[in-house]
């Protein structure tokens, strides 16, 4: 009988196994993925490689890339960009770790509070998370990105439509900042010389290929590769929790290990969470483990498919439904100077507009620019619009680029400039990232299919895209773009979050404040699934691993008889040397 088990090991598993093994608990991790070890030898910087979604080593499927990838049911045209892999989604994110904005939160009485989504706030304070929020920017480390060509270009622009530096963690007017990011700052030789190495070179180096995986510097130990995805920081936590932790206990992790089904026994008239059945893939063995409390981190998709599966209970039918993705749009300016898009961190700076949502600088490898410009919902360029509801917004054109369009715009893919579009969105019935589809199945059972209404969005989150994408025209322009176009993307499922949500109201959440299941005892959530909403247009991770935190240490305390340890606590850094010592050890 373990302590605990962790079904999924991407942006929260991990946090929760790190921090319940430095408490001295018994914790197993099981990932339906690859582990992928030795990242320098495993990845390459070629787009096709890593993010084809059949064949790409950041797809959704097992370690054994000659096998199929687990199946899933898409609307038409929309793509899923999640990760199946020790590390999950944060593999290929670019690190933005900005804090929800301050009017998701329950309490929060500013002039502008209306302009939320009011029916869904967080259901607690920020002042109570805010302790949680510091513990895992320290932990990563999170800090403001360093800036090159590409950034200024875009503050530029930011200034020459009035707007000014937002130099809080927390803004409450429109401004610009560098982005809080979780990569590890250059130093050394690093961004300096064709082959950074460790340790003449440490922290970022700048390459520009954050995408494809981080596994820069070449020799650095595995806790202090420049970008913190969890498989960089968190992982290697849980793995050497007895090495830093005075009576951690190491978590113990098992790849390609799909979890099929939740084990649940009545207990006093209720379901009650016991343990799990998975299979080593791809059609290997299969195993059952028990634990006292069960953790689902598999994703705003796999896990509302796994409670299916599981016939856990869905006494209100929100089980998959809320899903959030904000909504994504990407309009893109093309200058007569050099931007340097290709160059360094792919997401360095940002613009917030509170109750609206963000835009963010994005700098892309010459593959995935093109796969943005012509990823469009609305026709191509000059041509049918498909019915879209979107506008030009200012733009000089609008749709998917192709052609002698595209060609132009790619021979000088250091002459461009992209703002990402990321309006803060109303969660929604409609919006489900998963439901089930009985006569589709692959060997994990039935296969999630995902709607996504683009043109049934509430008002506001229409509005909202909207208000963005004219802001992301007039910066272009203000920073000297000679012309600006828009995509209208259809459903980019990136930031997808809230299909089990967490509330104060049991008719339309999943989790209560603590993120523990409402319907079935012993089982809590800790994945972007359970956000209450849309974050107010923030990147969801930090928001995530901070509530996941706060969730474990309420596990400690409640189940296990624990004390409180964040607040009035610093943590130990996921660069300490402790925990490249016995990663070294590990390794041996």
């Amino acid at each position: 009988m373990r302590d605990v088990i962790i079904i999924g090991c991407g942006g929260g598993g991990p946090v929760m196994a790190k921090e319940l093994a430095a408490q001295g608990l018994d914790v197993l991790v099981l990932e339906g993925g690859a582990r992928f070890a030795d990242p320098e030898n495993e990845w390459s910087r070629l787009d096709n490689d890593a993010n084809n979604p059949t064949s790409g080593y950041f797809r959704v499927g097992p370690s054994d890339r000659s096998k199929p990838p687990y199946i899933r049911s898409l609307p038409r045209p929309s793509y899923v960009w999640q990760v199946a892999g020790v590390g999950g989604t944060t593999l290929h994110y670019y690190a933005n770790n900005p804090r929800s904005q301050v009017g998701t939160f329950l309490g929060y009485d500013g002039p502008d509070k209306d302009l939320y989504d009011t029916a869904h706030l967080f259901p607690f304070s920020l002042e109570e998370l805010r302790p949680y929020y510091e513990w895992v920017e320290e932990t990563l480390p999170v800090r403001p990105a360093p800036i090159g060509t590409k950034e200024n270009v875009f503050f530029r622009g930011a200034e020459g439509i009035g707007l000014k530096v937002n130099h809080s963690k927390e803004p409450r007017r429109f401004g610009y900042r560098a982005q809080q990011n979780a990569i590890l700052q250059p130093g050394g030789t690093a961004g300096k010389v064709k082959d950074p190495q460790y340790p003449e070179a440490q922290g970022c180096t700048m390459c520009g290929h954050c995408s494809q995986g981080c596994s820069m510097p070449r020799r650095a130990p595995r806790n202090l590769k420049a970008k913190r995805s969890t498989d960089n920081s968190y992982v290697p936590m849980m793995l050497t929790a007895d090495a830093w932790s005075p009576g951690g206990r190491p978590a113990e992790l098992i790849a390609d290990a799909y979890v099929q089904k939740v084990i649940t026994e009545k207990r006093n008239g209720v379901p009650t969470a016991v343990g799990v059945r998975f299979q080593i893939q791809p059609e290997g063995e299969h195993y059952e483990e028990r634990a006292k409390i069960i953790v689902m981190a598999g994703g705003a998709v796999e896990t509302p498919r796994l409670w299916g599966n599981s016939d856990l209970p869905n006494p209100n039918g929100w089980v998959g439904r809320g899903l959030t993705d904000h909504h994504l749009d990407w309009v893109v300016g093309m200058f007569d100077e050099y931007t340097g898009t290709s160059r360094g961190q792919n997401s360095a700076a940002r613009t917030d507009f509170p109750g609206y949502g963000a835009i963010e600088n994005v700098g892309f490898p010459p593959g995935l620019n093109a796969f943005a410009q012509t990823y469009s919902d609305n026709g191509f360029s000059g041509s049918k619009r498909n019915g879209s509801p979107a506008t030009l917004a200012g733009a000089d054109s609008m749709g998917r680029l192709v052609g002698d369009d595209l060609r132009s715009m790619m021979s000088n893919v250091d002459g461009i400039l992209n703002c990402l579009v990321i309006p803060d969105d109303d969660v929604e019935w409609q919006n489900r990232a998963v439901r089930q589809v009985p006569d589709l199945v692959d060997t994990n059972g039935p296969i999630a299919r995902i709607d996504m209404m683009h043109r049934k969005r509430s008002a506001r989150t229409y509005n909202n895209r909207e208000f963005l994408a004219a802001k992301a025209v007039q910066l272009l322009r203000a920073a000297g773009a000679k012309r600006v176009h828009r995509m209208d993307w259809p459903p980019l499922i990136l930031h997808s979050h809230s299909s089990m949500r967490m509330g104060l109201d049991p008719s339309n959440s999943i989790c209560d404040e603590w993120s523990k299941a409402r319907a079935v005892d012993n089982l809590y959530i800790a994945d972007n699934s359970m956000l209450a909403n849309g974050a107010g247009g923030s990147n969801p991770t930090l928001t995530t691993q901070a509530i996941v935190t706060r969730t474990a240490e309420r596990i400690m305390t409640q189940h296990f008889g624990g004390e409180p340890w964040v607040k009035g606590n610093a943590p130990v850094s996921s660069t300490d040397s402790r925990i490249s010592d016995a990663m070294d050890a590990i390794a041996a």
